[in-house]
């Protein structure tokens, strides 16, 4: 009796796919099994939210008016 050795195309393509499968459930369940950090310090090179906070409402101011806008039209066409 003869054996073939080689691995065909289509078995070749689902080991791959079962192997990287694999990988990411235990990446999953090693994430749902590691602590999450405590996220009391904010990164040093990000502005903080009191900095981002105070150069935005010019943005908003704008963003608020238009949306206003846009709903006061969409409520006369209903």
């Amino acid at each position: 009796m003869r054996t073939h050795a080689t691995i065909s195309g289509p078995q070749l393509l689902l080991s791959v796919i079962a192997i990287r499968l694999a990988a990411l459930v235990l990446v999953g369940w090693g994430l749902t099994l590691v602590p999450r950090q405590a996220r009391d310090s904010e990164p040093v090179c990000a502005p903080s939210s009191a900095a981002r906070i105070e150069a935005a409402p010019a943005a908003t101011t704008v963003g608020a008016r238009v949306a206003d806008a846009a709903f006061d039209e969409m409520r006369l066409h209903d």
